[in-house]
């Protein structure tokens, strides 16, 4: 398939806010992340007549530093102003990013659906965007980004987000899940609280725009058991295995910061576009599979390894040096 390099460009002024906004995207996140280690406070409490400084958490933990003394006055005016600095830097951050969506869709640089970059957005804020890779159709939202091109968006088209959940970390996600939500759905919740399971496909939540949320995870081993819950939640997924999913599992990761229509913005991890294009040419022949559905797989394929050829060719030359190796 032939594809015209001037008509999948994007826009060059959206092209320099999508640099722009990327790198501002990029330091708010790090932002986030510095915050997070300020998060809760110190307070002064006493006890029998003696003063102790207590490190609180948003939980409502609570962790004593020790009695008073000179050390612990340095310690808790040092957390204060570090708190107060990064609170403030943080806010400023915040209102550039609101300038930046602004632009973003002024200028259109994105046309993600917004429901699922909110998503990726709620993942990365609860601390689960590491059990999870986003596969399927909307990993070419990643692959725009990255070479600075529009696919047809006869190929980009879905009403439906694949996630596929690394099984091998079950016990970290259930951990880290609790702390935010009691459960992935409700997690989901806190985007659309419209979002429910299907009754006859529980590995599916639907909103009521009739968009999906589909969680999936390799074929089971001995070690590895099924089926599988995300929670104890009673209304929680149930994982769905997927045949060859254990390839785009342990397959290089390419990650990307995306766009939505309405400027907001989140970072994907996917896998590496040329895993992509192997594995939807793999979809495309599979005889059990919808015949519109394999028309459409070989023509991302097409486009995804265009892209990579044409755009991205510096992400071929890792993928060459290890097959040297070997």
């Amino acid at each position: 398939m032939a594809f015209n390099l001037e008509s999948l460009a994007l826009d060059p002024d959206a092209a320099r806010q999508y640099i722009d906004a990327h790198g501002a995207f990029l330091e708010y996140e790090r932002s986030k992340k510095n915050a997070l280690q300020v998060r809760g406070g110190m307070v002064w409490k006493t006890v029998d007549g003696k003063a102790y400084l207590i490190r609180t958490s948003p939980s409502g933990g609570q962790r004593s530093l020790g009695r008073r003394s000179a050390d612990t006055e340095l310690l808790y005016q040092n957390f204060i102003e570090k708190k107060q600095s990064l609170q403030e830097r943080l806010g400023s951050l915040k209102a550039v990013m609101v300038k930046h969506e602004r632009m973003n869709r002024a200028l259109r640089v994105g046309r993600m659906p917004n429901i699922a970059v909110a998503i990726l957005g709620r993942l990365a804020d609860a601390g689960l965007s590491d059990y999870f890779k986003v596969v399927g159709t909307h990993a070419l939202y990643a692959y725009e980004a990255a070479a600075g091109v529009r696919f047809a968006s006869a190929i980009t088209a879905t009403r439906d987000i694949d996630l596929l959940w690394d099984t091998r970390k079950r016990v970290m996600l259930s951990e880290r899940l609790l702390r935010d939500s009691p459960s992935m759905l409700a997690a989901l919740q806190k985007v659309d609280k419209t979002f429910q399971i299907i009754e006859d496909q529980r590995y599916t939540a639907v909103n009521q725009d009739g968009f999906e949320v589909d969680i999936i995870r390799r074929v089971a081993t001995p070690e590895d058991p099924h089926p599988i819950r995300l929670s104890d939640a009673a209304d929680d997924f149930w994982v769905v295995q997927a045949k060859r999913a254990d390839e785009l599992m342990n397959a290089p990761e390419l990650t990307e910061i995306v766009v939505a229509e309405n400027g907001a913005m989140a970072r994907m991890t996917t896998i590496h576009p040329s895993v992509f294009v192997s594995f939807k040419r793999w979809m495309a022949k599979e005889p059990d599979r919808d015949p519109l559905k394999r028309r459409r797989d070989a023509l991302q394929a097409d486009a995804v390894e265009w892209a990579l050829n044409e755009r991205l060719p510096h992400l071929l030359a890792p993928l060459v040096s290890e097959g040297s190796r070997t």
